[in-house]
């Protein structure tokens, strides 16, 4: 787990930023849910085969002998959410949330046991064009914040029922060839042979890459779902490659998944993924709810700005004030909240903690302001003040309080 310094927090800032405003004009609102929940909650969701129940939550008992564990992704907590307030009854909602994920894995690069997610969900929504929507949303954002060199993998994991016949159709393959299994994929034989797909061991590759392929068994409405997707991607411009391997860690979805990844990362090539969780809110005990989603790491979106060198709007300081003096000090503190006032949105620092005039002229120059109020003791008598340009070779000039906020104002536009 990592702190998050604040030499970092303005790439944080414009993350976050930049996706509520982008949220907003897609008609997506803001939820805020629990980041701890019961464990049943994840096990019934998630699925208790996979890594993340298996190995990777932060799970304990409290003191009344129940079992929670701090959330290792945010649908889940959602969908429970959603269906605890009555808000899927015969509606349609679209939103956001966004804040700490938890999972115990081997930390590394862009993967940290406290992490952060941006997770978008829709429910009551049908058809392929809300799974485009999403898909275009995500492409939008890469626009906005200047990512470059992503590739949108695709898939279809087709129906609940279709899914099982593959299934039974992807076991026998594998028992056919036991002893290339590894422990992880002898375990998951039985109970979900699609997990073999996803495995990370190098030495399975050729013998995974072998497999019958889900989409040569998908039902003909997925099918026909799945292909007006691919339209509408192609008509909105975007590239993606159809990812046959593509089926994600967690067992609740069904039809339409994405992946967005990198080359520039490393091993974790994945920025941003999701997909449609059609039977999840009614195997939750809600409605039966048409939903889907994508979930981003802002880690690995903001290592990935770093690396590709991505510039970012600084919230520089715009004025700094130098008090020398004990009555500037005095007189200063309440005229800097007046200017506070008069001029709204003024980046204004003072100068605390005392100091010589040299070395708070020295702060002002390192805080990155463009002016320099300065206010010693014959100043604070007078009502007037020094303003200091500390980007330009200038003159300073001596300006009365009463048209200091004026004349800032004033300054501060050219």
């Amino acid at each position: 787990m990592n702190d998050i310094l604040p030499a970092d927090i303005a790439y944080w800032q414009h993350l976050e930023n930049t996706a509520r405003m982008l949220f907003a004009e897609y008609g997506f609102q803001e939820i805020r849910v629990p980041i701890v929940e019961h464990t049943s909650l994840f096990k019934r969701s998630i699925g208790e085969m996979t890594d993340i129940v298996e190995k990777e939550m932060y799970t304990f008992e409290d003191r009344s002998g129940d079992s929670l564990t701090l959330r290792p992704e945010a649908t889940a907590g959602l969908v429970r959410a959603m269906i605890s307030n009555g808000l899927l009854h015969n509606q349609r909602h679209k939103v956001w949330t966004t804040g700490p994920m938890f999972r115990h894995e081997r930390p590394q690069k862009g993967r940290y046991r406290q992490f952060h997610q941006i997770d978008v969900e829709a429910f009551g929504f049908d058809g392929p064009d809300l799974d485009a929507e999403l898909i275009l949303m995500t492409a939008r954002l890469w626009q906005r914040l200047g990512i470059q060199r992503l590739t949108l993998n695709i898939n279809s994991l087709g129906t609940f029922q279709s899914r099982q016949a593959y299934r039974e159709i992807l076991r026998q393959y594998f028992k056919s060839h036991l002893d290339q299994l590894d422990a992880d994929s002898l375990r998951r034989l039985e109970n979900n042979p699609l997990r073999i797909l996803d495995t990370k061991n190098p030495a399975m590759a050729t013998l995974v890459a072998e497999a019958p392929l889900l989409t040569e068994y998908l039902d003909e409405e997925s099918a026909a779902h799945f292909k007006t997707l691919c339209h509408h991607l192609d008509l909105a411009g975007i590239s993606y490659v159809i990812n046959p391997r593509l089926v994600r860690g967690l067992d609740y979805y069904s039809r339409t998944v994405f992946e967005w990844v990198t080359t520039e990362l490393g091993s974790q090539d994945a920025v941003c993924s999701g997909g449609r969780y059609d039977g999840l809110v009614a195997q939750l005990g809600g409605d039966q709810t048409s939903a889907m989603g994508w979930a981003l790491g802002e880690e690995r979106i903001i290592n990935l700005m770093q690396t590709q060198g991505v510039q970012i709007p600084a919230n520089q300081t715009d004025v700094y004030i130098v008090l020398a003096g004990v009555q500037a000090e005095a007189a200063g503190l309440s005229l800097v909240e007046r200017l506070r006032d008069q001029i709204p949105g003024c980046l204004i620092e003072t100068n605390c903690g005392g100091g010589s005039f040299k070395s708070q002229l020295k702060r002002a120059d390192k805080s990155g302001a463009r002016y320099a109020v300065i206010l010693g003791d014959s100043e604070a008598a007078q009502q007037v003040a020094i303003l200091k340009n500390l980007r330009v070779e200038s003159a300073q000039e001596q300006v009365t309080w009463a048209l200091l906020a004026e004349t800032l104002r004033q300054r501060l536009a050219n």
